[in-house]
């Protein structure tokens, strides 16, 4: 056994998101590990949790932190989008041996609002007090923002499986420069394991600028791999397994 990846979903959706990727890594000799971040095991279709709406950021890293520090030792942390973030967060506290962050959600004081990042987000930015409910991508939003490099019959049933996300979390991620607190906030200082970042070049989420602006703040110890021809959801879809490989290429690279 390699060692242990803890990898971590982003907003919307749930363990499930790792199926391909752990299937593929576990083959590579690694343990995987897949939590839910809290509240996201529920039923799509049934009522969301009203506490979904106010939990921050920060109760996804605590819940995070604990599963972690009752490991053996350090694992690698792999995050996608949003998990991305919260991987980042978590290795600034020295939980990690490595972070992988495939088309992550940047950190506090980087500027990662373009016109594709505001369109992708209109469905939440126009509901009344969105930061304190469990909100949801319209199909067509969906689409828009994560699903549209997917082939036209993976998409629904994606979207299907998505589950409302809280609107403070959103509000910290996408929108920290109105937190006082800033939740997302991430000192580089405090990184020193290994960092992957992984963007794509049609993504509409998470743009290639942004995870770009992220690599420079964590700098010289962080590695940018840019895919071309892919978009947000790198999970499945036409050549998921050629990012996996590079992924694991580059964790077996350093041991």
């Amino acid at each position: 056994m390699r060692g242990t990846i803890v990898m971590i979903h982003g907003m919307w959706c749930g363990s499930w998101t790792w199926d391909r990727y752990a299937a593929f890594l576990e083959g590579r000799g690694w343990r995987c590990l897949r939590p839910a971040l809290r509240y996201h095991e529920a039923d799509p279709r049934d009522p969301p949790d009203p506490r979904l709406g106010r939990t921050s950021i920060l109760d996804y890293a605590e819940d995070l932190e604990s599963l972690v520090r009752g490991l053996d030792a350090p694992p690698v942390l792999l995050g996608h989008s949003m998990g991305g973030l919260l991987a980042l967060m978590l290795a600034a506290r020295g939980l990690a041996q490595a972070a992988v962050l495939l088309t992550p959600a940047s950190p506090a004081g980087i500027n990662a609002l373009t016109p594709a990042v505001i369109r992708s987000f209109l469905g939440v930015l126009f509901r009344p007090r969105f930061w304190r409910l469990p909100v949801r991508l319209s199909y067509r939003g969906a689409v828009y923002a994560m699903l549209g490099c997917l082939p036209p019959g993976q998409r629904r049933p994606i979207y299907d499986r998505l589950v409302p996300e809280s609107g403070r979390a959103i509000a910290e991620t996408g929108l920290w420069f109105l937190d006082p607190r800033r939740a997302s906030s991430v000192d580089a200082a405090d990184v020193s394991c290994p960092v992957l970042l992984v963007s794509t070049t049609d993504d509409h989420l998470t743009p290639a600028s942004a995870v770009r602006k992220t690599a420079a703040f964590l700098g010289p110890g962080a590695t940018l791999r840019e895919f071309p021809g892919y978009g947000h959801w790198v999970a499945e879809g036409p050549g998921w397994e050629h990012i996996a490989a590079f992924i694991a290429d580059w964790l077996e690279a350093r041991g």
